[in-house]
């Protein structure tokens, strides 16, 4: 049995789908990012799962029992499921210990090892408007632990954090999955945190689900130019596919993809146009023909105005 079913959900906000017939389940321990363009539903489909938002048709199962909406039940939300708004709150003026228990429902024991957990063990002295951002997020985080929940939505946790608050939450939800048993759903824009962190990732299009797959099966065979925008630099190259089912497509190759050297079944050669540095690699621009195109390298081995030769096999590539 699925921990989570949606089951064609959607929901109209002014006159237009906000989210449209999306269907998909989660395992349990089974970590799920969801990507999109801004606009695109995310949020609104947490929401949905969380009870916080009725859907207009379609519904949402939790362990084969349906989550009920705002309009089902007095207070909108699901005991066993914790949804962490962008837009999360602290009282101000209270002891951080203070702002916890109010909502601990746990045995001390349990309650401490969340808060280590949440990397919060040495804030809890301190008062709710003497922390930073990261360190706010990370106690309402807790927060919404000590509740017990089963499934935590997370609703763009990495945004406006600095990269130490980011290291540090990073860290803290995979702890939640791997030391507390809690499944999660996390929404983000940025392609680095989502493909090493995800089991399975939905895209998201003007409220629709347009792929589903692998970190690996969204990277390498986006299903369009959208997908494959979201998760990367790529290139579209116009070649002859020996397979007539593909003509009229265009052969898509993220820079990695690309080798120096003429080795691989697909050769080009073209002139570096610019080389772009980005510490643990190298972009070299390089046009061949009418198009320019962007090839990945691990060393600086050439000047820009060089031509080079460089190929990709057309077996790991893609069509688009």
């Amino acid at each position: 049995m699925a921990l989570l079913q949606v089951n064609g959900i959607s929901k109209e906000e002014n006159g237009h789908f906000a989210v449209k017939a999306i269907t998909f389940s989660q395992q349990a321990s089974q970590k799920i990012a969801i990507a999109g363009e801004t606009g695109s539903g995310k949020t609104t489909l947490l929401k949905l799962i969380a009870g916080l938002v009725q859907p207009d048709r379609g519904e949402v199962l939790f362990k084969n029992t349906k989550v009920a909406g705002p309009l089902d039940k007095l207070i909108p939300g699901h005991p066993a499921i914790a949804y962490l708004s962008q837009h999360f709150e602290l009282r101000n003026n209270y002891r951080v210990e203070e702002e916890l228990e109010s909502k601990n429902l746990l045995p001390e024991a349990e309650a401490n090892r969340i808060y280590t957990v949440c990397r919060i063990g040495h804030l809890l002295k301190r008062r709710t408007d003497q922390l930073s951002g990261g360190e706010r997020q990370r106690i309402v985080l807790a927060r919404l632990l000590t509740t017990s929940p089963e499934l935590l939505l997370l609703d763009e946790p990495f945004s406006n954090l600095d990269a130490a608050h980011k290291t540090i939450i990073k860290t803290v939800i995979d702890e939640i999955g791997s030391a507390l048993g809690i499944s999660c759903i996390l929404v983000s824009h940025d392609a680095t945190d989502t493909l090493p962190w995800a089991d399975k990732i939905i895209v998201l299009k003007n409220g629709e689900l347009i792929q589903q797959g692998t970190p690996e099966e969204i990277y390498q065979q986006p299903v369009d130019e959208y997908c494959a925008a979201l998760f990367g630099e790529y290139n579209l190259i116009s070649i002859l596919p020996a397979n007539e089912a593909l003509k009229g497509k265009q052969l898509l190759v993220r820079p990695e993809q690309f080798r120096i050297g003429d080795d691989g079944s697909l050769v080009f050669t073209g002139v570096i146009q610019r080389i772009l540095y980005h510490g643990a690699y190298y972009t070299l621009e390089v046009q061949t023909g009418e198009q320019l195109l962007k090839i990945r390298v691990n060393e600086r081995q050439f000047a820009t105005g060089d031509t080079i030769t460089f190929s990709t096999e057309a077996k790991d590539a893609s069509y688009i």
